[in-house]
């Protein structure tokens, strides 16, 4: 972003030097856009899955492990779409925070996916996943805008009224978080945060 301000106007300047702190000091290439669309096929996913819930295969999981494929894909192309037209760096500074206070509830989440299937707890991983993927959030997003941890949160407090409901209800809660608030947190991003 080029300073085109005039010499002779202080109060652009001043909002000059503050977005280029703002920029360094925060991680401002969360895509709101993408979080929608992250919500859009979570939704669609969680229609397929409710079809496979009462069935013993697994196609539930695979359904649902196949949207996290699908939404790391969306997010990490989407991110850089976003820093890339911002001109903002992603694995530097503020970034490379955001991704190491991220990565290791998901890798965690990863490891208890395996093992929660293998014990015949699938309806624990909804709960499992939406709190530790806002944890993820709250402790990366610790280095972003400020809406981010706040999205952490609704993410773990949805995982804890999973974690009490009964487990039939499990694919409705990751419906919820991983559709709904990623949709209404993307839109509220997206209109904030420039895209």
């Amino acid at each position: 972003m080029a300073h085109t301000a005039s010499p002779l106007d202080p109060a652009a300047d001043l909002r000059f030097i503050r977005d280029t702190m703002e920029r360094s000091a925060s991680f401002t290439a969360v895509p709101g856009w993408g979080q929608v669309i992250l919500g859009a096929t979570a939704l669609i996913a969680a229609w397929f899955a409710q079809q496979q819930f009462s069935r013993p295969s697994n196609s539930w999981l695979k359904i649902w492990l196949a949207e996290a494929f699908l939404a790391t894909l969306i997010a990490a192309v989407s991110m850089i779409w976003k820093a890339n037209r911002r001109g903002l760096p992603l694995f530097t500074g503020p970034g490379r925070k955001v991704a190491l206070g991220l990565f290791p509830p998901l890798i965690v989440g990863a490891f208890l996916t395996f093992l929660l299937q293998r014990a015949g707890l699938e309806p624990a991983l909804a709960s499992a996943w939406l709190l530790l993927y806002g944890a993820g959030i709250i402790t990366g997003g610790a280095y972003s805008v400020s809406i981010v941890p706040v999205m952490g949160l609704c993410f773990m407090a949805t995982g804890a009224l999973a974690a009490l409901a009964p487990a039939a209800w499990a694919n409705y809660f990751l419906a919820a978080g991983f559709g709904g608030l990623h949709i209404i947190f993307g839109f509220f991003i997206a209109r904030r945060h420039g895209g």
